[in-house]
């Protein structure tokens, strides 16, 4: 009887361990609670370090883990072991939740990072030749969102130039004949001398050297629907301390902050 009483209460610690080893968010002795944010590394990292001290003072530590990849920080705030992450706007996180069957739900939108046209080769539109290569990102959303941008620059037709997630097979007018490759997010500024022009997410623009303002052949205007997310679970989003964040994110001094350091390349969306 002893040692069945035993099995059932080494049996429960396990469990109670397991439980509390699924969630990254940890309380200190001083009362402060720590958040692990998966971010990507500009401008959301970045963003993140700077509204560090001020959340600090309000007992909520972040600790950042930076992912150059749109993938994962998903998986581990589905899976519990980051708290929340700050990388993607809403019609890629609906698109990832529909593939994957993530739990994950929006908490407020922070910013806006208008999708880019850059090439080393050309200068303008108008120097692509017949049969330009022309990169987009693979992922669906941001795909559709690089083929709408061509179609508002005159580079193509899509039968439907409001669908989210046009694809290459949506295309009605190529007249240029240009040679459209879906390339992942992330190696589209390495692959630029491969190609004539690539459309780029402002994030990996950044992080690249490349200066939208400046660098871009065009570049999407604010008023589009890719606003970018703090993202969390439905369990943890209305907990205090990712509340503090979220209200952080979204605070006149970000919006200075932004405004500032990335003189249009990033726009608020609050």
């Amino acid at each position: 009887m002893k040692k069945w009483a035993l099995a059932v209460l080494s049996l429960s610690l396990v469990a109670v361990l397991g439980a509390c080893g699924e969630k990254p968010a940890t309380e200190s002795s001083d009362g402060s609670v720590t958040l692990r944010v998966g971010a990507s590394p500009e401008p959301h990292s970045q963003m993140l370090e700077h509204i560090k001290p001020a959340l600090e003072k309000e007992g909520v530590k972040l600790e950042i883990v930076e992912f150059t990849d749109y993938v994962l920080p998903n998986q581990q705030v589905a899976q519990k072991q980051l708290d929340v992450n700050f990388f993607q706007h809403k019609p890629y996180l609906d698109s990832e939740i529909k593939k994957r069957g993530m739990d994950l739900v929006s908490v407020v939108a922070v910013h806006v990072e208008p999708l880019g046209a850059y090439s080393k080769k050309i200068k303008s539109v108008d120097e692509l030749q017949d049969g330009a290569v022309v990169a987009i990102p693979n992922d669906p959303s941001n795909a559709g969102r690089a083929l709408a941008l061509m179609a508002q620059n005159g580079l193509i037709k899509l039968q439907d130039e409001s669908k989210l997630e046009a694809t290459v097979k949506d295309i009605t007018e190529n007249p240029k004949n240009l040679n459209i490759k879906e390339v992942e997010a992330a190696m589209l500024p390495r692959m630029l001398d491969e190609m004539d022009m690539a459309i780029i997410n402002t994030n990996y623009a950044l992080e690249a050297g490349l200066d939208p303002m400046k660098d871009a052949i065009f570049i999407e205007n604010k008023d589009n629907p890719y606003a970018n997310l703090l993202v969390a679970r439905p369990d943890n989003k209305d907990s205090e301390a990712i509340q503090k964040l979220a209200k952080a994110l979204t605070s006149d001094d970000v919006k200075k902050f932004i405004e500032e350091e990335y003189k249009g390349a990033v726009i608020p969306a609050f």
